[in-house]
């Protein structure tokens, strides 16, 4: 079942994001001190717990606990992360065709991260052409509107 984010799902949260960011970033960003010092799921936790207004627009793949999760910000799909234990199971399709549901018709994904792509575009999501550095780093990040 789909649906919004609750403080107790903050570390879940936290988790995923962390643990999918580092599986498959690593190799974009080659940067370990950012990838195991920075990004830790403890204080990404904390940070949902005392500010439950980040919560807001998330809401989470619920089957028996929370296997994937999409953040919604207006129109646009700000994150979409499906623990790896549990890809290629339709979890992200289903986030997705849900935020579709809700009026999301656009998002920003890494240049290179060529799987994600090829996963929009298998949801009908088309690149714009728009390009933009992504904040605090060396790497682009492209528009895919629908």
């Amino acid at each position: 079942m789909i649906r919004r984010a609750t403080i107790e799902d903050a570390s879940r949260i936290a988790e995923i994001s962390i643990f999918t960011k580092r599986m498959n970033y690593r190799a974009i960003f080659r940067n370990d001190k950012v990838s195991f010092g920075e990004m830790q799921v403890y204080p990404l936790a904390d940070s949902y717990i005392h500010n439950p207004q980040l919560l807001q627009g998330i809401w989470v793949f619920d089957d028996e606990f929370v296997k994937g999760f999409i953040n919604i910000d207006g129109k646009r799909i700000a994150e979409l992360y499906v623990d790896s234990f549990f890809e290629n199971q339709g979890i992200g399709s289903r986030l997705l065709s849900f935020a579709v549901t809700k009026g999301c018709n656009a998002l920003w994904v890494l240049e290179k991260n060529t799987d994600a792509q090829r996963f929009y575009s298998k949801h009908g999501f088309v690149k714009t052409g728009e390009r933009k550095l992504e904040e605090g780093t060396e790497e682009y990040i492209i528009e895919m509107k629908r």
